[in-house]
């Protein structure tokens, strides 16, 4: 596997990881509020073929409630 592909793996892993903690009882959401950010901004752009030729993510419909 190649480095960015491995770098975006363990990323998503990891805050795959953090979403699952978050919802067990008893988790500290404190640290989950501190993390998540930081570690969602850390993501690396994907890698090639994980979207389709074309894609672009800000070319859909904007999101219910934005201006």
């Amino acid at each position: 596997m190649c480095p960015d592909c491995e770098d975006f793996a363990r990323t998503v892993l990891l805050l795959g990881q953090l979403a699952l903690y978050a919802d067990m009882a008893g988790a500290d959401l404190d640290f989950v509020e501190a993390v998540s950010p930081s570690l969602a901004a850390s993501l690396p752009e994907p890698p090639p073929g994980v979207f389709p030729d074309g894609y672009d993510p800000d070319g859909g419909p904007a999101p219910a409630g934005d201006c």
